[in-house]
């Protein structure tokens, strides 16, 4: 009585195959969940099936650089405007180069296009500049005399140093609106700095806060550094409109990179004297955002400089370090507008530095945007901008879908002409399979901007044979188990891990090749590149947790377990042996499970 009751027990290779189909399907839900919490239904969609806007840029002579326009130039441009607005290429935005001195962007709807316009349009012409003075955004009022005991002799004073006064009174203006109040700056800068660069903070100028400053003003000679034509416009200009700061911005990004300037803070807050560039933004190799969980300084910004650009760095630091706020800061320019302006404590060596202070998450990840994608080699300016229509690419995808649906059938008739029972398993994972891939999809829309374009869509009717593929080389190995005269049980078993192992390389194969073409091309060939790498992924889990599972408790069944005509394991169809297992009938009906 005791073997039977053996015989009946699953092996243990099969493990818990209903609960693996429950995690599956419990995975399907949350995905179709965050389909609709998100309140996206559908696939994003490319240019080419959805339209959009295209315009056009031409690139523009610098000052001082008359023969910037060149091939290198303009590949090198439209390289890093891709990376700007396509991040991992997958977004559907085409730039490319035109001609000798344009570039056309195409932006798919469903995209952001004022976004993608600011970010393709703004030139980003990037540079470390140090901060000569600075005070709150609004217009600086006129002076007014004031009675003194001096009599004659303070009017001498005044006219012979009045520009430089009202620079002084100006750099005291700032450190009562720019620094931060007695508890925070005790929290900033009672944290260690690695590399000793603090972003720094800026607070609303308050009333009380001009005639108290909270640290002690520069030096009066800080307003000599300011060339006498740029203290009028600086006590002059608004930084509050968006206009005058629009304005002030092409002023500093036209002057040539020798000249002190006048610009704003981009939010309008802050107003700034600014020195030479010190270090262009093509200096900079590297940037990008890190959570500093360590030393509790929250999101900070890490940069890294190229060989040239890292003695620059130093060079700069160790000037700055020895003279106190402002002019211990460096202000980054994007544009001819200030996005951020740290201070330095000491000389920075070995071509790396680290930025920190009160930055969040997006805003960590904005700042080291600019510095990795800032520093364009051109001016370029929007000459063009027209609407793209979809109806060529709403007639290409018609037509692949009617060839996808046509295959689809002829694999299903394929399935159930020669797997019969099996082709139920076969297309159940199908399903399973199309589910996920379209909810991925359509997740992917929001989260990296993925957009379904016409080579993604041959791609997934690609994958449809790739899984096809996977189910026949399992049903072919436990039919191969058949024939050799095992029961099913066994056969499913043993079966599994000689086709395990040719899915597995089968997939590789298919997953390295998708890869190596989305990175070695560019913009509808990666969406193609990309979607057959996802489905080959795919194709895995959905084998392996839902195809495999599914089988184990379908062995279990009578219908496939005694072979029936239909179920598409039938011995004697099969040609099965007689079994290798020796019994008291040696006579083969049958084959069951002893």
């Amino acid at each position: 009585m005791a073997a039977p009751k053996k015989g009946r027990r699953a092996p243990a290779s099969q493990g818990h195959p209903g609960r693996t189909l429950i995690l599956v399907l419990l995975a399907m839900a949350g995905l179709i969940g965050g389909m609709f919490y998100s309140g996206t239904l559908a696939p994003r969609l490319g240019i080419d099936l959805a339209g959009g806007t295209s315009f056009t840029l031409q690139a523009e002579n610098q000052p001082g650089k008359p023969n910037a326009i060149n091939e290198t130039n303009m590949k090198t441009a439209a390289g890093i405007m891709d990376r700007r607005v396509n991040g991992l290429g997958v977004s559907e935005t085409e730039v490319q180069t035109q001609g000798e001195n344009h570039i056309i962007v195409n932006i798919p709807k469903g995209t952001n296009a004022k976004q993608a316009r600011q970010q393709v349009g703004t030139t980003a012409q990037l540079g470390f500049r140090p901060v000569l003075t600075t005070t709150a955004g609004t217009k600086t009022p006129e002076p007014t005399p004031s009675p003194s005991k001096g009599g004659k002799n303070d009017k001498g004073n005044d006219k012979a140093s009045g520009e430089k006064a009202t620079g002084s009174q100006d750099s005291g203006k700032q450190n009562a609106s720019s620094s931060p109040t007695p508890s925070a700056s005790a929290t900033t800068q009672g944290r260690a700095v690695t590399d000793s660069l603090k972003k720094a903070p800026s607070a609303p100028p308050t009333a009380s806060g001009s005639s108290k400053p909270a640290t002690p003003p520069p030096p009066a000679g800080g307003a000599s550094d300011v060339p006498a034509p740029l203290q009028k416009q600086f006590a002059a200009l608004d930084c509050t409109t968006k206009a005058s700061r629009a304005a002030a911005g092409e002023r500093a990004a036209a002057s040539k990179p020798s000249d002190p300037v006048v610009a704003c803070k981009d939010d309008g807050t802050q107003k700034y004297v600014l020195g030479p560039v010190a270090v262009e933004g093509t200096d900079v190799k590297d940037a990008k955002a890190v959570f500093d969980s360590q030393q509790g300084q929250g999101w900070i910004v890490q940069m890294d400089f190229t060989s040239d650009g890292g003695k620059k760095f130093a060079d700069i630091t160790g000037k700055l370090a020895t003279k106190v706020q402002p002019q211990n800061q460096f202000a980054i320019v994007l544009d001819g507008a200030v996005v951020s302006d740290p201070r330095v404590r000491e000389r920075l060596n070995g071509g790396n530095a680290t930025i920190s202070g009160g930055f969040t998450q997006q805003s960590a990840e904005d700042l080291s945007n600019m510095l990795s994608y800032g520093a364009l080699p051109l001016s370029f300016k929007i000459v063009d901008e027209t609407t793209v229509t979809a109806a060529l690419g709403g007639e290409q995808l018609k037509a692949g879908l009617v060839a996808g649906a046509i295959g689809l059938a002829l694999v299903v008739i394929y399935l159930v002409a020669y797997y019969r029972g099996l082709a139920l398993v076969a297309l159940a994972s199908l399903g399973v399979s199309a589910v996920l891939t379209y909810t991925i999809m359509t997740l992917l829309g929001p989260a990296i901007q993925f957009a379904l374009n016409l080579p993604a869509v041959c791609g997934a009717i690609v994958a449809i044979g790739i899984t096809a593929d996977s189910f026949i080389v399992y049903f072919e190995r436990i039919r191969d188990e058949i024939r050799e005269g095992r029961t099913l049980r066994p056969a499913v078993e043993r079966g599994w891990p000689r086709a395990r192992r040719t899915i597995l390389v089968s997939d590789f194969v298919s997953f390295l090749a998708a890869a190596v073409l989305f990175i070695v091309t560019v913009g509808k060939v990666q969406g193609f590149a990309f979607t057959l790498g996802l489905t080959t992924v795919l194709d895995v889990v959905v084998v392996f947790f839902f195809t495999k599972p599914l089988m184990t408790l379908l062995a279990r069944r009578k219908f496939f377990y005694e072979g029936h005509s239909w179920s598409g394991l039938d011995p004697q169809r099969l040609g099965a042996k007689p079994p290798l297992r020796r019994s008291r009938s040696t006579a083969f009906t049958h084959t069951k499970e002893a």
